[in-house]
């Protein structure tokens, strides 16, 4: 085979891309994509043995391991040279923390299990035949395979959120330092009753990640409210701004205000619109189109200017005229899309350059008129709280459906907007992610003032659902926040929702329902362990599954 990748739902036949990825990975990409991995053990082998001696790690090092992951998330970069120039440094900084350590006279920490604390390329061609050799498929053990790449995958995600915190000075040294600690581990000879407690304790720093993300935000730029976000247009020149990052939100906002360049979100960024920071701008003007993977749609008749902060890139067609007007940022990356540098010295990022181009260009294609609601993120619930407990022992809401997560291309994914259209009239949906995009223009009305779909915000806001739930818990005396009226359907799609998983189950949350399929890297031991302890299932139809549900 080429390649062997199965981190994301939509892997081939639910069991692995093996030619290229449907995502539109190419093998030599997904290959390197391994082997930045394989070096970011050997340098954490380097990091816990420097922290077992008392040396503090830079922010550098840290940053390095952090960005590293988040730029193999699926969706997030394509760029073969990114990658290339990324394990070339990964090489140098491995060797300069072995350096450190035999210059303070501690003892080098070689892996057991590989050569990857030892081994360097300089050609190209000799990082292609080595990242053919350090895939996931090195691990023979199918269940070790499984807890090692789930640990992985959470990781992944949690770098991804740890980044956007760290991009507004949050940070915690314990994160960076879990994070490092649990590469390492998976290059070691654990059981797998050892690994599924690692896999847990991925969890709860996926909690505190999040918590520290959801802190960063609203410390930055406010609590999100409720708020009606316009989706029409106006007739101006445009940017369209996709992905996750808010610093990079409030850089472009700040360099297009007076320029005459409007600026709208697109998929995982519409949450940008429920902060009150951002509400300043007169030229931020609301969404435009759906979710990630509707883009090459959506960019064709936007006109304008894209910019891609970080992951959901979809590859665009042989066909598209959008290309040459798409520019990519942080951890994102596409061969052929201009790169916007990162931020130096503590100066903001240049987004003169795309300001410029989307000048020369015409003003969005209207594709949709009037508005959707969000900003139901824990602060503004709680701020409704009242109300919200009320309706609930009135028998007004009868029950809570958490459908966050993730949306994609497959039509099995078709069931999440029938359930929610299935569901009873006295059920309130939760969510958060772009799985929402699913049912957040159905006509599905409200109880009593609360709509019936509660948008949280990003993937990341899952913690504020996970924080309402514990509220709800507190205000209804329970001991147990499974005996809440709260069922969970989630959707998921990439290592994000991995993480998000991870969290939910840390903090005790039973019998999730997680869809269109379970992950094609659980084995069917380590399946059949969530599902013994966790109750965690799949989907059925929306019919049964509605049943089931309020039975």
């Amino acid at each position: 085979m080429n390649m062997f990748c199965f981190q994301c739902q939509e892997t081939a036949q639910n069991k692995g891309c093996t030619i290229k990825g449907v995502c539109g990975k190419t093998a030599d990409v997904a290959n390197l994509q391994d082997l930045l991995i394989f070096m970011l053990k050997a340098i954490s082998r380097n990091t816990v043995k420097l922290r077992e001696n008392g040396v503090e790690i830079s922010k550098a090092t840290n940053h390095f391991i952090m960005e590293s992951l988040f730029m193999t998330i699926t969706n997030a970069n394509f760029d073969k040279n990114r990658f290339v120039e990324r394990i070339r440094e990964a090489i140098q900084l491995r060797d300069e923390l072995a350096t450190q350590l035999q210059t303070k006279g501690i003892t080098l920490d070689i892996c057991p299990e590989c050569d990857c604390t030892t081994w360097r390329a300089d050609t190209v061609e000799e990082m292609e035949a080595k990242a053919a050799t350090v895939g996931v498929l090195r691990t023979e053990n199918e269940d070790i395979r499984s807890l090692r790449e789930l640990v992985t995958y959470g990781l992944k995600g949690m770098a991804a959120y740890a980044e956007h915190a760290a991009n507004l000075d949050y940070e915690d040294e314990e994160i960076f330092t879990f994070m490092q600690e649990a590469l390492v581990a998976t290059t070691k000879d654990l059981s797998a009753d050892e690994l599924t407690g690692l896999v847990l304790k991925c969890g709860e720093y996926g909690v505190k990640t999040m918590a520290l993300l959801d802190k960063a935000n609203s410390s930055t730029y406010g609590n999100p409210e409720m708020t009606k976000v316009n989706i029409g247009v106006r007739n101006n020149p445009a940017i369209l701004i996709s992905g996750h990052d808010l610093r990079d939100m409030q850089e472009l906002l700040e360099q297009t205000e007076g320029t005459g360049v409007d600026v709208y979100t697109h998929s995982e960024m519409l949450p940008a619109n429920y902060y009150p920071a951002f509400k300043k701008y007169s030229h931020f003007v609301g969404n435009y189109g759906s979710s990630w993977w509707h883009q090459n749609e959506d960019f064709e008749t936007f006109n304008g200017v894209i910019l891609f902060t970080t992951n959901c890139i979809v590859p665009p067609r042989s066909t598209s005229t959008y290309a040459d007007r798409v520019y990519t940022t942080g951890s994102s990356g596409f061969a052929g899309f201009p790169h916007i540098a990162d931020r130096k010295e503590g100066k903001p990022k240049d987004f003169s350059a795309l300001i410029e181009h989307a000048k020369r260009l015409k003003s969005p294609t209207e594709i949709e008129t009037g508005e959707i609601i969000g900003g139901f993120a824990h602060a503004q619930v709680f701020a409704l709280a009242d109300k919200v407990v009320d309706a609930v022992k009135s028998g007004a809401i009868r029950k809570f459906f958490v459908m966050a997560g993730c949306d994609g291309r497959m039509k099995s994914r078709n069931y999440y907007t029938e359930f929610a259209e299935q569901l009873p009239k006295d059920t309130v949906i939760l969510t958060a992610g772009c799985a929402k995009y699913r049912y957040n223009k159905l006509p599905l009305g409200d109880i009593g003032g609360i709509p019936r779909v509660l948008d949280a915000g990003q993937c990341n806001d899952s913690y504020s659902l996970a924080l309402i739930a514990l509220k709800l818990k507190e205000v209804f005396e329970l001991n147990d926040v499974n005996d809440l009226p709260i069922a969970y359907n989630i959707a998921w799609y990439e290592q994000k929702a991995v993480i998000v998983l991870l969290a939910l189950l840390y903090l005790g949350v039973k019998n999730i329902h997680l869809g269109p399929t379970l992950p094609g890297f659980l084995s069917p031991n380590v399946a059949k362990v969530l599902v013994e302890n966790f109750g965690i299932a799949g989907i059925t139809t929306p019919e049964e599954d509605v049943k089931m549900f309020m039975a």
